[in-house]
């Protein structure tokens, strides 16, 4: 008997498409799988729902919400021998999308039942993983003014967008350290990937991949706000290499440090945290999930 327990975000994709147990037997026979639904209340609880259901020795774990809900159950799984499964039910869908797992349900309950299985790589910005991206500056901004306006649609990203836009500001000196090499700037935007999606089916990295063991960078300094219009403009048009002001890397690691006392404000896999400390190491863990694709 195969155990698999679905984590649910009930309030992901606006409430839609709940998953039950009626919908999940049409695809888990219930001579072959112990079905068990546990659905996450707040922000947070998917990390506990998940850490419980590792306890119970399951074998596979599903996350059916957003890239939220889907760094929360991945989070735990990282190291283990646990299969992960995703029902991707939020708005960017990131990893999903990279990741070739169809939004509609009953598609994405298929790839569960049938798909392949296979390692990816993790990123940890200070032993906290992220499966997608992070980043530090105007993006973290976005992530902040999106989340302030209580709805996960393209409209409100865009939104949040303009208002970052409208508010932009100076930025912190930072100290960037890769492979060695050090600078002292004043960041637009710092981007972390692993995987080659934004969400929305927007790319700053088109060729990032999530098993090559390695970080694709994006690095913006300080632009002015006609130059930020322009980089916006290539990001739309999915030929963000263009903007000739942005520095691209590949690297295991990355070192940012600011001054003592101040802290990083950012967003991992969407979604806005600050990072209590002025040092951050920001790495690669190879092979780290089990990843039903």
């Amino acid at each position: 008997m195969i155990k698999i327990h679905f984590i649910v975000n009930p309030i992901a994709g606006s409430g839609r498409n709940t998953i039950s147990k009626k919908i999940l037997q049409d695809y888990f026979e219930v001579e072959m799988f112990d079905i068990c639904i546990k659905f996450s209340n707040y922000k947070g609880h998917s990390v506990d729902l998940t850490k419980e259901s590792v306890h119970q020795k399951v074998d596979i774990i599903v996350a059916c919400g957003g890239d939220g809900t889907i760094n929360e159950v991945a989070s735990v799984l990282v190291g283990t021998s646990i299969l992960f499964g995703i029902v991707p039910k939020g708005s960017g869908n990131g990893l999903a999308s990279h990741l070739g797992i169809p939004k509609n349900i009953n598609k994405a309950l298929n790839k569960i039942r049938n798909g392949e299985i296979s390692k990816i790589d993790a990123g940890c910005v200070n032993k906290r993983y992220f499966f997608s991206n992070t980043g530090f500056g105007f993006d973290a901004n976005v992530i902040q003014n999106y989340e302030a306006l209580n709805r996960r649609t393209l409209y409100c990203y865009l939104k949040a967008t303009v208002q970052s836009f409208l508010k932009y500001n100076k930025r912190k000196e930072v100290i960037i350290n890769i492979d060695g090499n050090y600078e002292l700037m004043n960041p637009f935007l710092i981007f972390i990937s692993n995987s080659n999606q934004l969400g929305y089916n927007f790319s700053l990295t088109p060729s990032a991949s999530l098993q090559d063991g390695l970080l694709d960078i994006v690095i913006v300094p300080k632009i002015s706000r006609l130059k930020i219009l322009l980089f916006g403009f290539y990001l739309l048009i999915k030929k963000p290499r263009l903007f000739k002001e942005a520095k691209y890397y590949r690297s295991s690691s990355i070192f940012l440090a600011m001054k003592k006392g101040e802290f990083f404000s950012s967003q991992i896999d969407g979604e806005f945290s600050i990072i209590e400390n002025n040092i951050l190491l920001i790495d690669i863990k190879k092979n780290a999930l089990n990843v039903i694709m």
